[in-house]
C-alpha cells in the first residue's frame, strides 16, 4: 500500500508499552505524530527517543499525541526505555508499539510485503527504511511524511516547528514560508482572490508580486 499525503492514516491494533491500542480510537479528536524507528538498542534512535520525551508537554499544549514504533516487542521497549532515560535525562513518556510480526511497518510502506512477518534476527540494516515521520490530521488523514536514513538523527524541533505550520494552515487560509517560525508573517494562498482577502484580511497585505502577499499571522 503506497501511501501519499492526505491518504488515510492505515488504522490497526497493536500491544504497546501503556496496553492495546486501536490506532483510530486512540488518536481521538486531535492530531498525532507517529515515529518510527528501525530496532531498539540502536543509538541514534536513543537520542531521539529521549529529546522527544523531553518535549512532549510541547505536543501537548497543541492537542497532539506522540506514539513511537520499533520492530520489536514491547518487552524489549520497557529495557530500553531504561537506557533512554538514563543516557538521555528524559524518560518515556509516551506509548511505544511493539511490532514483532512487522505488520504496522509493513501497513505504513516502510517495509516490503516479503519482508517476513518476524523481528527475530533482523538487524537495524535490515529495517532502515522504518526510520519515518508521519503527522496525521484529526480527520486521520497523513498530512505530512519526513523519511530518515539511520546515521542522521531527526530535528524534534522542526517536528515541532512543522506541526505548528500544518495546524496554522489547516485553519487559515495561508501557508507558511522559508524558515517561518510561530508568530512570523505567513503568505495569503493564490486560491484566495484580492476580493475576498480584504474580506478575510481588512488590514491590507503586503504584494511582493501578485502571488505572494504577505500579512501578519493571524490567529
Amino acid at each position: 500500500m503506497s501511501l501519499r499525503i492526505n491518504s488515510e492514516a492505515p488504522n490497526f491494533v497493536a500491544e504497546t508499552t501503556e496496553g492495546t491500542i486501536n490506532f483510530h480510537e486512540w488518536i481521538g479528536g486531535g492530531w498525532a505524530i507517529l515515529f518510527s524507528h528501525p530496532k531498539n538498542f540502536t543509538p541514534v534512535c536513543t537520542t531521539e527517543l529521549g529529546y522527544m520525551a523531553g518535549l512532549k508537554s510541547e505536543f501537548d499544549k497543541r492537542n497532539c499525541k506522540i506514539i513511537g514504533l520499533s520492530v520489536d516487542p514491547v518487552g524489549h521497549h520497557s529495557r530500553w526505555s531504561q537506557d533512554i532515560e538514563e543516557t538521555q535525562g528524559h524518560a518515556v513518556n509516551y506509548p511505544l508499539i511493539g511490532d514483532p510480526e512487522l505488520k504496522v511497518a509493513k501497513l505504513y510502506d516502510m517495509l516490503p510485503a516479503e519482508a517476513g512477518d518476524t523481528s527475530d534476527g533482523r538487524t537495524a540494516a535490515d529495517n532502515a527504511t522504518v526510520r519515518a515521520v508521519f503527522f496525521i490530521s484529526p480527520d486521520k488523514k497523513i498530512k505530512t511524511m519526513l523519511i530518515y536514513p539511520m546515521t542522521s538523527g531527526r530535528n524534534l524541533d522542526e517536528v515541532l516547528r512543522l506541526l505548528d505550520s500544518l495546524q496554522l494552515t489547516a485553519r487559515q487560509p495561508v501557508a507558511t514560508p522559508v524558515n517561518w517560525r510561530q508568530g512570523d508573517d505567513v503568505i495569503i494562498v493564490p486560491s484566495v482572490s484580492d476580493e475576498q482577502a480584504r474580506q478575510k484580511f481588512p488590514s491590507g497585505w503586503k504584494a511582493l508580486k501578485p502571488y505572494l502577499r504577505i500579512v501578519p499571522q493571524p490567529l
